[in-house]
C-alpha cells in the first residue's frame, strides 16, 4: 500500500508525502527481513509478551500461509526466502486427498496462547486451521508471481468448488453448491473436506482476480488493458470475452509449443503498441489477436497466424 500511495502522491505534487511513503516502505521492508523471517519461513506475528506466533518453534500455528504469500505480493524482494517459504506451505498446508490449503497448522487448542476469536472455533474449522478461502488464493497468486505456474494451477483447481462436486462422494462430502465459492472449508478430523460458508463474496472476489488477473494474465490499468498470461504448457489457443462498457473485445490467444511471452498484440488486425490494448466504448465488436513468441510485425500491417481471430471455434477454453 506504502509503494503504490507514493506514485499517487507524487502525482498530486506532493513529493514530501511521497518521499515519507517510500522511506516508511524501505524500512518496514528491512525490520520484516531482519525480525520476521524464521529460517524456513516468515512468523505471523507477535502477542503483547513477544512470543512469536508462526513460528518453527510454535506448539500450535507453527507455519501460516498469509505471511508467506504476502511476502511475495507485498514485494518484499526477498525472491530465494519467498520461494522457500512457499515451498513450505505446499508441504505442510496443502491436503492433497482433500484438495485444501490450510490457512495454518496446527489449530490452536490447548496451549496457554490466546490468539483472539479465532480460538473460538474448534479446531480444523474456518480460521483456527481449516482452508480460509481468501489466503488460499493468495497462495496461489504469489505462486503465479514467482512463475510457479503449475503449482499456481495446482491451487488454484483445488479451490474451484466443482471440484468437491465431481461425483457422489465428493459432493456428500463437501455438502455446498457446486457454483459458488465457500469461505472456508473444514480440516477437522471427522469433517475433512466439508464446506463452511456459502457464498462468500469476499473469496469469490478474490479468486476472480485469481483466475483473470494472475492466471489468465488480462489486467486493467486505467484505459490500458495489459496481457501477461501464466498457463500451462500445453495450452495453445484459449480465447476470453472483455466487455468494457457497451463494447465487447473477443481476445484470442496463440502460441506455439516453446513460444514464451507476448510477442505482438493486435486489435482488428493492426498492431498495437506495447503489446496492450486501449479499451474504447465504442459501442462495437472487436477481435484481439494476442500471439506468443513469434517476431513483432511492422505497425498498420494486418495479423496473419493462419487462423488468427476468425478461428475462435478453434480455442481450447474460453472464459467471460
Amino acid at each position: 500500500v506504502l509503494e503504490r500511495f507514493a506514485p499517487l502522491a507524487r502525482a498530486r505534487g506532493d513529493a514530501m508525502t511521497a518521499a515519507e511513503l517510500a522511506s516508511a516502505a524501505a524500512q518496514l521492508k528491512t525490520m520484516i527481513e531482519r525480525h520476521a523471517w524464521d529460517g524456513d519461513w516468515y512468523l505471523r506475528a507477535w502477542n503483547d509478551d513477544g512470543i512469536a506466533i508462526g513460528s518453527v518453534h510454535s506448539e500450535e500455528c507453527r507455519i501460516d500461509s498469509i505471511p508467506q504469500s504476502w511476502s511475495v505480493l507485498a514485494n518484499l524482494g526477498d525472491v530465494e526466502r519467498s520461494e522457500r517459504a512457499l515451498d513450505a506451505v505446499l508441504a505442510q498446508l496443502v491436503d492433497q486427498n482433500a484438495e485444501l490449503v490450510k490457512l495454518f497448522t496446527p489449530s490452536f487448542d490447548k496451549a496457554p496462547l490466546d490468539p483472539g476469536y479465532i480460538k473460538g472455533y474448534v479446531p480444523g474449522v474456518r480460521e483456527n486451521g481449516g482452508q480460509y478461502t481468501h489466503a488460499a488464493v493468495w497462495v496461489a497468486m504469489a505462486l503465479a508471481k514467482l512463475g510457479r505456474i503449475d503449482d499456481a494451477w495446482k491451487i488454484a483447481r483445488m479451490l474451484n468448488p466443482i471440484r468437491h462436486s465431481s461425483e457422489p462422494g465428493t459432493a456428500q462430502r463437501y455438502r455446498l453448491e457446486p457454483y459458488a465459492v465457500a469461505a472456508d472449508v473444514y480440516a477437522a478430523e471427522a469433517h475433512v473436506g466439508r464446506g463452511g460458508w456459502s457464498w462468500y463474496t469476499g473469496s469469490a472476489g478474490w479468486m476472480y482476480r485469481l483466475l483473470t488477473e494472475s492466471l489468465l494474465g488480462l489486467r486493467r490499468e486505467g484505459n490500458r488493458l495489459h496481457f501477461e498470461p501464466r498457463v500451462p504448457d500445453q495450452w495453445e489457443r484459449w480465447s476470453a470475452d472483455w466487455r468494457h462498457g457497451g463494447t465487447h473485445y473477443h481476445l484470442e490467444f496463440v502460441r506455439r509449443p516453446g513460444d514464451l511471452g507476448v510477442a505482438d498484440v493486435s486489435v482488428d488486425g493492426m498492431l498495437q503498441p506495447g503489446c496492450t490494448i486501449e479499451l474504447v466504448d465504442d459501442g462495437n465488436d472487436h477481435q484481439v489477436l494476442v500471439r506468443f513468441g513469434a517476431s513483432a510485425v511492422s505497425s498498420n500491417t494486418p495479423a496473419n497466424d493462419n487462423g488468427g481471430p476468425a478461428s475462435r471455434e478453434n480455442a481450447l477454453t474460453r472464459t467471460r
